[in-house]
Formats: C-alpha cells, sequence, structure tokens
C-alpha cells in the first residue's frame, strides 16, 4: 500500500495540518548529515551567536488551511552544533520571548548528536530572550555577539518579515559589520530591514529555497496543505536582492558577512562556512 499524500489534520488546532506521511519519507531523515567536530576555533572577539526563533506556529496558506509549522530542526540545530564545537555561546531569542517553535515532525529520529544539542538548548528554547530586550540592552559596536542566526522552516514566513526588533537587529549587523547567517525559508526575516522603501540588503545574493517547489510539488506531495499565500524569492527580489539557485541542492554562498543556505541539505555546510567565516578560517 502506498504512502498517504494527504496533509495529516493537527488536532490541536483546527483546520491545521501537518505534511503527508509520504512527504515526510521524502524529506526526513532519519540522521542529519553532520560531521563531527571543528578544525578552528574562536579566539579572540565576540564569542556569542544570537539565534533568532519563530514563536508561532501557524502559516496561513491558500484556501483558509493553516501549515503547522516552525523552525525546522536540522536548519536550527545542525549550524548551531559547529558553532558552539568551535567556542561559541548559543543564546536564543523570539519576538516575544514565548518559547521557541520546532517542526518536531522533521526531527531526525535516529541522530543522537542532533538529540544532545537539542536537550542543551532545550532550557533556552523554553525561556528565551526577548528581542526586543535585546535590541534595547545588548547591542552596539561593543557587543558579545558575533553573528545573528535566523534558522529556517515555513516558520520564519509567519511573521518575521514584518517584525521591527527583526529589522533592527539584522540593521545593527550591518552597521557594526557583524555576520548574518540563515537559510532555507530564514531569509524571510532579510525582509524585515528594510526602511522607507529601500532595503539594506539590495545588491547582496544569496541561496533561499525555491519558490518553484513550493508552489508545485510541496503542494502536490501534501507538504503544505495549499499554496503559499506569498513567495518568499519574488519578495527578496523584490528589494534587490539576487538569488543564486533556482533548485535544493544542499548550496550555501557568501556574499560579504550574509551566509546563506538553500534547504536542509544545506545545514551541514552552512555550519563549517561559518565557523570558517568567524574564525578567519576561509581557504
Amino acid at each position: 500500500m502506498s504512502e498517504s499524500k494527504k496533509p495529516q489534520a493537527d488536532e490541536a488546532e483546527h483546520g491545521a495540518y501537518f505534511p503527508s506521511v509520504y512527504s515526510l519519507g521524502q524529506y526526513v531523515p532519519a540522521k542529519s548529515d553532520f560531521d563531527g567536530g571543528e578544525k578552528h576555533t574562536v579566539t579572540e572577539g565576540p564569542k556569542k551567536i544570537l539565534a533568532v526563533m519563530v514563536d508561532e506556529r501557524y502559516l496561513p496558506v491558500e484556501g483558509e488551511a493553516l501549515f503547522s509549522t516552525g523552525n525546522h530542526p536540522i536548519e536550527t540545530l545542525v549550524p548551531l552544533m559547529h558553532l558552539s564545537e568551535a567556542g561559541y555561546e548559543i543564546e536564543i531569542a523570539t519576538p516575544s520571548g514565548l518559547m521557541g517553535k520546532f517542526e518536531y515532525w522533521a526531527f531526525p529520529k535516529e541522530d543522537d548528536a542532533v538529540k544532545d544539542a537539542f536537550e542543551t538548548l532545550l532550557p533556552k528554547i523554553r525561556n528565551p530572550k526577548n528581542l526586543a530586550d535585546v535590541v534595547k540592552n545588548e547591542l552596539g559596536a561593543d557587543s558579545e555577539y558575533a553573528a545573528i542566526f535566523i534558522p529556517g522552516g515555513h516558520g520564519a514566513m509567519i511573521s518575521l518579515q514584518d517584525d521591527e526588533n527583526v529589522g533592527a537587529v539584522l540593521r545593527w549587523a550591518l552597521d557594526v559589520d557583524r555576520y548574518v547567517i540563515t537559510l532555507c525559508h530564514g531569509p524571510a526575516a532579510l525582509l524585515a530591514a528594510g526602511e522607507n522603501g529601500s532595503s539594506p540588503f539590495d545588491g547582496y545574493s544569496i541561496a533561499v529555497f525555491p519558490d518553484s517547489l513550493d508552489e508545485g510539488a510541496n503542494v502536490e506531495i501534501g507538504y503544505l496543505p495549499g499554496k503559499l499565500t506569498w513567495a518568499l524569492g519574488e519578495a527578496l527580489r523584490a528589494q534587490g536582492i539576487t538569488l543564486v539557485n533556482d533548485d535544493m541542492t544542499g548550496a550555501v554562498h557568501a556574499d560579504r558577512k550574509l551566509l546563506t543556505g538553500d534547504s536542509p541539505l544545506a545545514a551541514n555546510a552552512l555550519g563549517r562556512l561559518a565557523v570558517e567565516h568567524l574564525t578567519g578560517t576561509v581557504s
């Protein structure tokens, strides 16, 4: 009997759905491709990473259905595992200060390293910083944060693109020459940095999850319960950002201090790329 391509009901919310059994079989591996320890460690400069997680779970799609989403666990944890092993302290913030939301259905069930990283970060995920407080009290030229990390997952498209504090923390990173690291749907956050009709990321190039999959295959196989109400890549291009990929291959890309990846397939490579750039060891 073939696996169902019908999205699965999330009984916690009316009209909400998880991905279909078939799509989970296609997209969710039992293990990540995390490849272990780092050759490089931080020795100078700021030694903290601020990971901005989403605090909302339900993304409206066409037809009034809701996609039960959040941050993707591999896209969140694998890059942070590399950064942690390189000596960086990880801090978690959300726009409201409420707990971060994960796509737990995408958790790699046989990956002990990812499970351990999750358990280590869980207290901070459950009790994150309020991003408004970070903007008010923890930024400046002498901030302890070496980089801002925006993990992926469709949850990034719920409200990060309109959040004023997300925009503020990204503009700060550019103003004080710190890194911004993001992947998959996380670049939705870049849209928040624009002011008065212009974006500080105008002229940058990034890797991002392709609109073509969200508009086609992801609906056809039941990963999404309907088409999205807006297209991420289209919105980024409208702000003058160039997309370097039109498919999902695990590509990563660096443009100045903006480091990006196209999907969960890019999580391990993006973690390594981030460590190399942050520690000044890019070959």
